[in-house]
């Protein structure tokens, strides 16, 4: 198993997930289709989790080195985040929406294969390297997530149809897609002190990720003191996902990339 294996398994789980999206939509008139849509998107996830670990395996490291394998990893926790979302919320549109951003995601790592490398560089063999990596990619789709229900909102207030319920969707969210990022940024510094003897460097994608981190601590505060300006918190919540963007890959394009210690994660 290799990224050779992946344009098979991603047509397999994005047409199973195309035909559980289809019947989503007719859920919305007939409700008894819902489980055969539940059905779908279980099988794709479940043959998404296959390819991960059987990718893992023949790779023997852990599939998190290179941009193309962590949206891998995007497009396995997305489904994730849309079912319990579901499960809590009830919120259709939001499990539509995370079925179609990790099809995208594989759809983009088709369109553009993989390197068949196996080897990591010395400061990857690192016990935190996995924590780290699965904690932080967790906490950028639930944020992504969060950005997501920010757009609706702002949808739904230009419409004058706002519910109060779609920025409490944000907010849980984001508590607990902060809490991982809190913990990635732990686990990061570290490894960095285990791997270049210093917990913090001010490297680039350290100031990103410190960056990403205090995005999301404004909108939190923003949110306790101004319960109701409801468009600015989704200002905020919509910035704060643009510097995620730039800390995730963005940096890696910026000239001060060349100082990085991180720019292996482009290649």
């Amino acid at each position: 198993m290799t990224w050779i294996d992946f344009p098979l398994y991603s047509f397999i789980i994005v047409i199973l997930w195309f035909i559980g999206l289809v019947f989503l939509l007719v859920s919305y008139k007939k409700h008894t289709v819902l489980k055969f849509a539940n059905l779908l998107f279980v099988a794709g996830w479940a043959v998404m989790i296959l390819f991960v670990v059987k990718l893992w395996i023949a790779l023997d490291r852990p599939p998190m080195r290179t941009l193309g394998e962590t949206r891998l990893w995007y497009a396995t926790f997305l489904p994730f985040i849309g079912f319990v979302t579901y499960i809590r919320w009830k919120y259709k549109w939001f499990l539509a929406y995370s079925f179609v951003m990790a099809s995208m995601f594989l759809v983009i790592n088709y369109l553009n294969p993989e390197t068949y490398s196996k080897t990591l560089m010395p400061a990857l063999q690192s016990p935190w390297f996995i924590p780290h990596v699965l904690v932080y990619l967790f906490s950028y789709a639930v944020l992504a997530a969060s950005s997501i229900v920010a757009i609706k909102g702002w949808h739904d207030s230009y419409k004058g149809n706002f519910n109060i319920k779609t920025l409490k969707l944000a907010d849980n969210l984001v508590y607990i897609g902060f809490a991982f990022l809190t913990l990635g940024l732990l686990f990061g510094a570290l490894w960095a002190k285990e791997a270049w003897g210093h917990y913090w460097t001010w490297d680039p994608k350290e100031v990103w990720a410190f960056l990403t981190w205090m995005g999301y601590l404004i909108y939190i505060h923003y949110r306790y003191f101004h319960m109701h300006n409801t468009k600015q918190a989704l200002t905020i919540l919509a910035l704060a996902f643009v510097v995620l963007l730039v800390c995730w890959f963005g940096v890696n394009y910026l000239p001060v990339a060349n100082t990085s210690v991180h720019t292996y994660t482009q290649y």
